[in-house]
């Protein structure tokens, strides 16, 4: 079976968007990463973008990671 890691570009929805995948598709996220996981005082992050994902994970079937 082929394997494909898409990349995927949101506008502030992400979080709701992988909800959306997760319900269609079912699993568990694997790995997310919000701003504020990379903050510090090289890079600050606004408190209204903390929580805003970086990356985030669904991997669907068993061959994705």
């Amino acid at each position: 079976m082929a394997l494909i890691n898409p990349h995927i570009n949101f506008n502030g929805n992400a979080h709701e968007a992988f909800e959306f995948y997760r319900a269609a598709f079912g699993g568990e996220f694997s790995k997310v990463v919000r701003l504020k996981d990379l903050a510090g005082p090289d890079f600050p992050v606004a408190e209204n973008d903390e929580n805003k994902i970086l990356h985030i994970s669904l991997p669907i079937g068993k061959t994705t990671d």
